[in-house]
Parts: C-alpha cells; sequence; structure tokens
C-alpha cells in the first residue's frame, strides 16, 4: 500500500490524518515542519505528501517549490487554512497536485488521497502510438514531447493535457471536458484548475508551430500557427 507523509505542525491534524489513513491500510509518516518535511521526502520517498501551507521553519508553497525545482514529481495535496481562491490557485501553480480546506472532512481528505494516487499509480494502458503536428512530436508511450530536437519539460499533468489537445487539433474543449479527460471524473477541484495548467503549457509552446487558443466564454483549442 501507498506510503503517505502528512506535514503539519498541529499534533492534533496529524493524529487524526494518521488514525484515517492507516485505517485505510496506508503507511504513514508524519513531518511538523517544512525541513523536516523536506528531510522526510528524501529519506523516505513517500507516494504522496499531504502539505499545509502554514508550516514553522518553511510554508508548504516554499516545500512544493523546491521539490518542483529538483524535479521531484511527488504527488502533492496542499492543506489550507483559508478558503481564498489565491492559497489554491498558488499552490496549483507551484505544481501541487490537488488541496483540501481546514477543517477538513476525513472522508473527503482519504477521497483526494486515493484519486490522486489513483491518476499516478492507475497505470493507462501502453501505446506505441506517436502524434505530430508541425514541429511538435509526442511519444505517449515514453512519455515524451519533444520541439524539433528539444525536449519539453512537461509535468504529468501538462504532458496528459497536450495530448488532449494534440489528439483533437482545432476542435474546442471546454473546461469540463478537459477535467474529465486528465484529471479524471473524480476529482474535487474546479475548472480554475485547467486554467492554470492551460497558462503553464501555452507558455512552454511559444517556440513551437503551435499554440493553444482561447475562445471565450467555451473552453480552448490547438492550431498550428502559419
Amino acid at each position: 500500500m501507498a506510503k503517505i507523509l502528512v506535514v503539519d505542525d498541529k499534533e492534533n491534524i496529524l493524529e487524526l490524518a494518521t488514525l484515517y489513513l492507516k485505517n485505510e491500510g496506508y503507511e504513514v509518516i508524519t513531518a511538523a515542519d517544512g525541513k523536516a518535511a523536506l528531510e522526510a521526502i528524501k529519506k523516505h520517498e513517500p507516494d504522496l505528501v499531504l502539505l499545509d501551507i502554514m508550516l514553522p521553519q518553511m510554508d508548504g508553497w516554499e516545500v512544493c517549490r523546491k521539490l518542483r525545482q529538483e524535479g521531484n514529481m511527488v504527488p502533492i495535496i496542499m492543506v489550507t487554512a483559508r478558503t481564498d481562491d489565491v492559497d489554491k490557485i498558488v499552490g496549483l501553480e507551484l505544481g501541487a497536485d490537488d488541496y483540501v480546506t481546514k477543517p477538513f472532512n476525513p472522508r473527503e481528505m482519504i477521497a483526494r488521497v486515493k484519486a490522486v494516487l489513483r491518476r499516478y499509480q492507475g497505470g493507462a494502458p501502453a501505446t506505441t502510438e506517436t502524434i505530430r503536428l508541425a514541429d511538435l512530436k509526442i511519444d505517449k508511450d515514453r512519455h515524451e514531447a519533444t520541439i524539433g530536437e528539444a525536449m519539453l519539460d512537461l509535468r504529468p499533468k501538462e504532458f496528459d493535457l497536450l495530448v488532449a489537445f494534440a489528439e483533437n487539433p482545432g476542435l474546442v474543449l471546454n473546461r469540463e471536458q478537459l477535467l474529465n479527460r486528465v484529471w479524471g471524473y473524480d476529482y474535487f477541484g474546479d475548472t480554475r484548475t485547467v486554467d492554470v495548467h492551460v497558462a503553464h503549457l501555452r507558455d512552454k509552446l511559444t517556440s513551437s508551430g503551435i499554440a493553444i487558443e482561447t475562445i471565450r466564454g467555451i473552453g480552448y483549442k490547438l492550431v498550428k500557427l502559419e
């Protein structure tokens, strides 16, 4: 069963999360501050991190930022005590996979953990299909995308999003369709998740022969540049 790292400076939160996660059969590791979290990740290599934002030593945003800068793509669910959208959006922009708001329902926490792990461990059937559009080449089997000879540095969801667009060139895909295709029907987030990831993907395609256009009030579509 998966190994989960729970990071929070509140002992009662650590105990509650640990109790419910262990009841589901997960192995649980805990850390009470940001620096301890980074050390635990290096030492134990967890399958998922449940990461509080407001932490001593180093906040959750900085922990997430450091991990992604180092190329560590361990799934991260951010935990915020505020309902402000900015907290959620910042976490997604830094590379978090989902978020949960305190005080959280333990059952919701478990559902989110299962959903994120499913997306990373579910294992879609292997395929040798290669998609080519202009100077873009996508190797779905190798999970690689290149522009000319240059490899694109894509996060897992950015790659899945690119595939969704590339398999439907010129067609408008709305946010709900992209959520279902890339994040799965059981995703608990909202459509702003799509907007954040599209913005990141669009930046990474600026030197290519394709672009992602916004269709106001509807969604997005992939087009070839003249």
